[in-house]
């Protein structure tokens, strides 16, 4: 049974009356209802009022708008909703993940490298203040996963490292931060641990290899903090735990691992036995990949509920998701104990900030409240702070490159690395959204004003485009077969930047033989690796002698990065959160 008086809930005794009378008084369909997050795919109010009033949902997240949308879609969701909804945000960086224009205060892995816990409590207060004013009253996050494997990039950027013991105080950090916000929940995630596996779930399964000894000294760990910490909220992953799963059930067969939102002996025996969890738990995505392999849909949504997940993140089609959830409720597959557990769990929580004693246009706060909460000058300072605190030299040979200054090496070629571009950015891009500077650019922009000479490179891959969309016949023979002396090559400039701006995925160097992409010409002149994008730019180019890690791409990282290079060595305060040599021994060389 939940405990509606213990952590997180704290319930007083006319707060659990609240919780068992609404249960009581409610249709079959409102109750399958609470089970649903959904997405909202429009801020029309018709559309809006349908989700509540026909679908009755327990809980919402959106994609960032700007924050007087945002308050304006979270003001029509309360007005419909009988039962107050969460409204859920994605603030694992910053207010931006809840509204275009929140303020970014630093991913994971920049507070990461900076090793002061006071910056993931920041993060945690500030970007979830700017979340709460435009009505949400949840947090996705922190992301309490540990980056093991180098060649994760589903959380590389997003966690807090490879460190448990730094993760857990981080997590713990933000999650404090968070929870001095009045009537806001915090959702650690993703149960039971992502960082070990290379794939991505959302495109494939992902498994956490540990044993049971590895699991409890190290994502156990972090989790039990949590709990013990009050954490309100998990989001369980679409992540398999086989050797946890078989130590439960010794009957399991390969066959039938499950991931976690769907195993009972991780999501039930495992973190509400063993480790003491009361609070709720919801679901990942249901459309990734990792959920979806396992069975039919129809299976999928009443077996999560099952398995111990009290909702369901993300309707496929509203109407088929909602009927299989209710015919499984009503054919006994749900049973009725198991549906008052989740709806207590719910209702619990919602009472636990406060909802059920609010009017619903106290719910969310006035608009005139925006002016004043978005974009504090307080936040941008944090972000600078975490900016100039978390640049990284990660490897450093060539004792003398730095510091770059105009007197030392006035010509500087950047050359700007980048990643396959997904089939999200090409969309972005033929919308005409993403524009503004690429990385490139503001590098040369800021050196410029600096002092140096710089330009950006033009690989003979993209002369070759151009003459191609000039109407031109570009010589490809030339280019396999044509070399420049070294000497030529060499003498347009003091020195090379290698800007590594890929966010996921690996680089594409394209055509490069021949060409500057790849240093290759690490002996011939200083060249200066960056990656301001996954941190693991090392396994690619191994050949690197001075290795920097930026870990995005923004004004104020750009600015700081730019002032360490010209100071010299001893500036970079930055500690390496993960191993950015990625367990290579040549990276090393």
């Amino acid at each position: 049974m939940v405990d509606l008086k213990a952590k997180p809930y704290c319930l007083p005794d006319e707060d659990v009356r609240w919780v068992e009378e609404t249960i009581a008084g409610m249709t079959l369909e409102e109750k399958v209802g609470q089970l649903f997050f959904q997405l909202t795919a429009s801020q029309d109010e018709n559309y809006l009022r349908e989700l509540m009033e026909k679908y009755h949902l327990g809980g919402c997240r959106y994609n960032p708008m700007p924050g007087a949308a945002v308050q304006q879609q979270n003001r029509t969701l309360q007005k419909y909703a009988k039962v107050p909804v969460f409204i859920a945000c994605n603030t694992e960086a910053g207010g931006d993940g809840a509204c275009a224009d929140g303020t970014n205060i630093g991913s994971g892995i920049k507070i990461g490298a900076t090793r002061n816990n006071d910056y993931a409590y920041a993060l945690g207060k500030m970007a979830n203040e700017e979340a709460a004013a435009i009505g949400c009253n949840m947090a996705f996050a922190p992301v309490c996963d540990i980056h093991y494997n180098w060649e994760n990039t589903e959380i590389v950027t997003r966690a807090f490292g490879n460190d448990p013991v730094r993760v857990a105080q981080m997590s713990k950090a933000y999650m404090d931060g968070l929870h001095t916000i009045p009537g806001f929940a915090c959702t650690a995630k993703h149960f039971p641990g992502n960082g070990l596996d290379f794939r991505d779930a959302h495109l494939s399964n992902n498994v956490n290899t540990f044993s049971v000894e590895e699991w409890d000294k190290t994502y156990g760990m972090v989790y039990k903090t949590l709990i013990d910490g009050g954490l309100d909220a998990i989001m369980g992953g679409h992540i398999m735990l086989p050797e946890y799963a078989r130590a439960i059930n010794p009957a399991l067969k390969d066959e039938d691992m499950m991931p976690a939102t769907l195993s009972p002996e991780i999501m039930t025996t495992l973190l509400r036995g063993k480790l003491g969890f009361n609070g709720m738990v919801v679901t990942d995505a249901s459309h990734m990949v990792g959920m979806t392999d396992r069975m039919t849909r129809r299976e999928m949504l009443p077996a999560s509920i099952n398995a111990g997940c009290d909702m369901f993140l993300f309707f496929n089609d509203p109407d088929e998701d909602f009927n299989t959830m209710l015919d499984a409720y009503k054919s006994g597959v749900i049973s009725e104990a198991r549906m008052t557990e989740a709806l207590t769990r719910i209702l619990g929580l919602k009472a636990h900030l406060g909802l059920n004693k609010k009017a619903k246009e106290a719910l969310v706060p006035a608009p005139e409240v925006l002016a004043g909460a978005l974009g504090k000058e307080e936040y941008k300072e944090m972000h600078k702070a975490i900016s100039r605190d978390c640049i990284t030299l990660v490897k450093y040979k060539d004792r003398d490159v730095l510091p770059i200054t105009p007197e030392r090496y006035k010509r500087i070629m950047i050359v700007h690395v980048k990643g396959a571009e997904s089939g999200m950015g090409m969309l972005m891009k033929a919308m005409g959204m993403g524009g503004g500077k690429n990385p490139a650019e503001m590098l040369k922009e800021r050196l410029c004003e600096k002092g140096f000479d710089a330009f950006i490179y033009e690989s003979p891959l993209d002369a070759m485009k151009k003459q191609i969309a000039a109407g031109e016949k570009p010589n490809i023979n030339l280019y396999f077969a044509g070399k420049n002396a070294i000497d030529d090559f060499v003498s347009g400039m003091d020195l090379v930047i290698t800007l590594c701006d890929v966010s996921s995925g690996r680089p594409s160097f394209g055509l490069s033989k021949g060409g500057g992409e790849i240093p290759w010409y690490v002996f011939e002149l200083p060249v200066v690796v960056i990656g301001c994008g996954q941190p693991t730019m090392l396994a690619d180019v191994p050949q690197a002698r001075t290795y920097i890690n930026t870990y995005d791409a923004k004004p104020a990282t750009f600015d700081a990065l730019v002032d360490d290079l010209m100071a010299g060595p001893d500036a970079f305060k930055g500690r390496d959160p993960i191993d950015s040599f990625c367990g290579l021994f040549d990276a090393r060389l």
